[in-house]
C-alpha cells in the first residue's frame, strides 16, 4: 500500500453482517458518505461506516474504491446513531439498514442534489367563473383543490390532476407556476395562513397541550382521544409553535390513504412548506423532498414509516398518529417498526414525540400506565358531537341478505329516508371468498399456497391474495365437467351488487383495493363522498380509517366473528381497535349516530367488554390477560422464519437451529418450535418458524447477539431463505 492510501470500511447492501475494507486516496470520503467500490465482478454503491489504519487482511491486496459520490454525511449525527442502533436491535445487516434509509436515486448513485420542485397556485389577478368551466371537471376540480393554498404538481397528480389540464388553466391564466425554493426563516413573518379559522379548543384539548408544552422531561407523550374527539385540532396547536420557532416537524401516518385529508387539514391552517413522502411518489420526487427536509426548505413532512429516516435540518417535534396500526411495521427486509424507531429518534434528537390514537396499542399503554411515557386522555368529541349508540345483533337463525340482517336492512332504510349516509363495513374484497362446483364439491385453490382463490366476478378472475397468482374463471368444474360452479360467502363485490338492486334510489360506492389502484381515485372517492354524491359507503378495512364524514349516522359491521377464534393473540386487540376505529366514523357532527355489530357469538365476552365498557377497560383487561401468560407486553420475542420450495430443507434447517438455540439456552428463555404456520405453504414455498422469548428486552438481545452468528455460519440448501423478526407483530407471518 502507498503512503497516499488509507483503509476506509464500507458497508454494502448484502446480507451479511459486516463492513469490507478498501483503500481509499486521500483526503478521506467523510462517514456517511457513498463511494462505488469493486466487489466480485460488479460494481456496487457502498456507505463508509469509519476509517482505519489496520485490516485483517493484507492491505496490499485490498482494492481501491471506484468513486467517490459525496464530499460530505449524507446523515446527520442523530440520523446516523438512529441507523446504527437500528441496525444492531433489529439484528440486521447494517448496508441493508443504510441502503433502506436512502432514496432509490441516491442507491443508484445519483447527486444528491435538489432540482425545483414544480408547485401551482391560483392567480388572484384573474377572475374565476366556474360557468366556463362545466363541461372541464378535471380544470374544474384543480382550481378546488387549489383554493386551500398552493399544491406541488406531485400532489395534483395523486388526485388524478395530469400535466396537460394544469397547463391548459395556465393557458386561461386562471393559475401560475412557481419553485418551491423556501429557507426555514422565511415563513415566520406570514406563517399562520387561517388563524381565525381554527377552532376553540374545549377544556380536555386545553388541558392536553399544556401538559406538552410545559413538560419538563423527554418522555413520550400518548394521547389516547376518542375517535372525533379533536386529536388533529392538538396536533395543529402543537405544530404552530414549533414552525414559529422555525423548526421543522415530522407527522407519521399509517398508510397514504390518509395523507391527503391531513395535507389539507395542515395547509388550510399554515403559509409554509409543507411536504409529502410516500410509496404512491415517483424516485425524483422523493429525491427532492427528503433534500428539501435535510436543508431545511420544509416545515412539516408528512409520511408513512420510511420517512422516519429522513434527515432534517432542525427537527422540533414528531407526532405518529394511529400509533397502533400495524402498517407502523415492515413486513419484509429489514423489519423495522416505524412508531418505534421515532420514539427513539425523538430520544436522540431530544425534542418531543407525541403517539396519537382512539385505540391505543397494548405496548403503549402498558408504558404510560407503567409511567414511562405521559398519558393524556380526551374522553369527549369535539364540538358537541355525542358518541354513537352501539348495537349487538345476534344474526343466528336470521334469513341474511348478501350477508345483511333484516334488521339493518330496516335501519338502513330510516336513515337514507331522512337524507342521511349510511356506511357498511366489510374486510373481504372481491365477489366472494371461494368458488366451488355446487354438484361434486369441487373448490378453486390457489397451487402455490394453502388457500383458496377469492373469485372477482367483475374482472373474471380467480385472485390468490396471499400470493397474488390470478387465473381466468373456469366454465366448467376440473373434476366433475359440471357448469354449476357457485360462489361461497359474501365480498364487497357480491354486496354492492346486493345494495344496488335493494336501494335503487340512493347511490352506492364501494371503497377497497381492487377500485382504488390509480393515482388519486381514493381522493377523488371520498370527496364525492363528503360532497354526498353517495348515500350509501362500502368498504374495507381502508374506509375505516380516520375519514371525517359528517353525515353517516349508521355504520353497520358485517363480519369478524373470525378474529374471535383466531390462533394469533394479538388477535382480539386487533378487532377491538378495528372496531372502535369503524363505530368511530358513525355521529361524528351534529347529527347522532348508530353502531350495528352482526354477530353469530354476541355472548363472547370481548364483544360484551367492548360494547358495554369501552376500549379503555377491554385493554386493561387484555393487559391482565397477557400478564398472566408471560405475552408481550410482559415480554419480548423474537420469530425467526425458514421457507424453501421443498419441505426437507426447511426442517433439516430447523432441527439445527433448535439444537444451537438450546446450546445457548438460559433459564428466563422460553423457545416455542419449530413450529409450522396455519398456511404452510405460501408462494409455493413451505414454512415453519421458531418464537424466541424472554422477560426483559436487554436479554433477548443478549442472546440474539450470541445465537446468530452461530446460525449464520451453518451451511445450508441454495434454495433456503431464512430471516429474524424483532419485535413481531405476526408469529406465523
Amino acid at each position: 500500500m502507498t503512503e497516499s492510501l488509507s483503509i476506509i470500511q464500507v458497508a454494502l447492501p448484502v446480507p451479511l453482517y459486516r463492513h469490507f475494507d478498501y483503500q481509499s486516496p486521500q483526503p478521506l470520503p467523510p462517514i456517511g458518505s457513498r463511494v462505488f467500490v469493486p466487489f466480485g465482478k460488479q460494481q456496487l454503491l457502498g456507505i463508509v461506516v469509519g476509517h482505519t489504519q489496520e485490516s485483517e487482511f493484507d492491505c496490499a491486496k485490498l482494492k481501491i474504491i471506484s468513486r467517490q459520490l459525496d464530499a460530505e454525511s449524507l446523515f446527520n449525527p442523530t440520523l446516523w446513531k438512529l441507523l446504527l442502533w437500528s441496525a444492531d436491535y433489529y439484528r440486521h445487516p447494517l448496508g441493508e439498514v443504510l441502503h433502506h434509509a436512502l432514496p432509490v436515486l441516491l442507491r443508484q448513485g445519483e447527486p444528491a442534489e435538489r432540482k425545483p420542485i414544480p408547485c401551482w397556485q391560483l392567480n388572484n389577478h384573474t377572475e374565476i367563473t366556474e360557468s366556463k368551466l362545466k363541461r372541464a371537471p378535471r380544470q374544474l376540480q384543480a382550481l378546488e383543490l387549489l383554493r386551500d393554498g398552493p399544491l406541488l404538481a406531485a400532489e395534483l397528480r395523486e388526485q388524478g390532476i395530469d400535466t396537460p389540464v394544469l397547463k391548459q388553466l395556465a393557458a386561461k391564466d386562471l393559475i401560475l407556476p412557481f419553485d418551491l425554493h423556501l429557507q426555514a426563516r422565511e415563513w415566520l413573518d406570514h406563517l399562520l395562513l387561517h388563524e381565525n379559522d381554527a377552532p376553540y379548543l374545549n377544556t380536555e384539548q386545553a388541558a392536553v397541550l399544556a401538559a406538552i408544552n410545559h413538560a419538563h422531561d423527554q418522555r413520550p407523550f400518548l394521547l389516547e382521544g376518542v375517535t372525533g374527539s379533536g386529536k388533529t385540532e392538538v396536533y395543529l396547536q402543537l405544530l404552530r409553535t414549533v414552525l414559529m420557532q422555525g423548526k421543522q416537524a415530522l407527522v407519521l401516518v399509517p398508510e397514504i390513504g390518509l395523507t391527503p385529508q391531513l395535507l389539507r387539514r395542515f395547509r388550510r391552517r399554515f403559509h409554509a412548506p409543507i411536504l409529502t413522502l410516500h410509496s404512491g411518489m415517483n424516485d425524483r420526487e422523493r429525491l427532492d423532498t427528503w433534500l428539501a427536509c435535510k436543508a431545511g426548505e420544509a416545515a412539516i413532512l408528512i409520511g408513512t414509516r420510511s420517512a422516519i429516516f429522513t434527515p432534517f435540518k432542525q427537527l422540533g417535534l414528531i407526532i405518529v398518529d394511529e400509533e397502533h396500526d400495524t402498517s407502523f411495521k415492515q413486513q419484509e427486509g429489514f423489519r423495522y417498526h416505524g412508531r418505534d424507531l421515532a420514539i427513539m429518534r425523538a430520544q436522540l434528537e431530544q425534542v418531543p414525540i407525541v403517539l396519537g390514537s382512539a385505540t391505543p396499542s397494548l405496548e403503549s399503554l402498558q408504558n404510560a400506565l407503567q409511567g414511562r411515557y405521559h398519558h393524556l386522555q380526551m374522553t369527549q368529541r369535539a364540538g358537541g358531537a355525542k358518541a354513537a349508540q352501539q348495537h349487538l345483533l345476534d344474526v343466528k337463525n336470521l334469513p341474511l341478505q348478501a350477508g345483511i340482517a333484516p334488521q339493518l336492512l330496516q335501519l338502513m332504510d330510516e336513515q337514507l329516508a331522512t337524507g342521511n349516509q349510511v356506511m357498511l363495513f366489510l374486510n373481504r374484497r372481491g365477489y366472494a371468498p371461494a368458488l366451488l362446483c355446487h354438484d361434486c364439491g369441487w373448490v378453486a385453490a390457489c397451487p402455490h399456497c394453502d388457500a383458496y382463490y377469492t373469485w372477482h366476478q367483475q374482472d373474471r378472475r380467480l385472485h390468490c391474495h396471499h400470493c397474488d397468482h390470478i387465473r381466468p374463471v373456469p366454465t366448467q368444474c376440473p373434476e366433475c365437467h359440471s357448469r354449476n360452479l357457485v360462489s361461497s360467502g359474501v365480498g364487497t363485490e357480491q354486496l354492492a351488487q346486493f345494495l344496488e338492486q335493494r336501494f335503487p334510489a340512493y347511490k352506492t360506492i364501494r371503497i377497497d383495493r381492487d377500485n382504488t389502484r390509480r393515482k388519486g381515485e381514493l381522493e377523488s372517492h371520498l370527496s364525492a363522498i363528503r360532497r354526498h354524491e353517495y348515500q350509501i359507503l362500502l368498504g374495507t378495512q381502508m374506509l375505516a380509517k380516520g375519514h371525517h364524514f359528517p353525515d353517516v349516522t349508521l355504520v353497520g359491521i358485517l363480519d369478524v366473528d373470525g378474529a374471535l377464534f383466531a390462533s394469533d393473540f394479538r388477535a382480539t386487540e386487533r378487532l377491538a381497535q378495528l372496531y372502535v376505529q369503524v363505530a368511530g366514523r358513525a355521529g361524528r357532527a351534529s347529527k347522532p349516530g348508530m353502531v350495528v355489530l352482526q354477530s353469530h357469538h354476541p355472548e363472547h365476552l370481548l364483544l360484551q367488554d367492548l360494547l358495554n365498557n369501552g376500549y379503555p377497560h377491554f385493554a386493561r383487561t387484555c393487559l391482565q390477560e397477557r400478564q398472566a401468560l408471560s405475552l408481550p407486553p410482559f415480554s419480548y420475542q423474537a420469530v425467526l422464519r425458514a421457507d424453501a420450495p421443498n419441505r426437507e430443507p426447511v426442517e433439516h434447517f430447523m432441527q439445527r437451529v433448535a439444537a444451537i438455540c438450546q446450546h445457548y439456552g438460559a433459564p428466563d428463555l422460553s423457545l416455542l418450535g419449530p413450529l409450522t404456520p396455519v398456511m404452510e405453504r405460501r408462494a409455493g414455498r413451505h414454512r415453519m418458524f421458531f418464537v424466541l422469548q424472554c422477560p426483559q428486552r436487554m436479554r433477548l438481545q443478549h442472546y440474539l447477539q450470541q445465537l446468530l452468528p452461530a446460525i449464520d455460519a451453518l451451511t445450508v440448501h441454495h434454495s433456503l431463505r431464512w430471516h429474524l423478526d424483532v419485535d413481531p407483530q405476526e408469529i406465523a407471518g
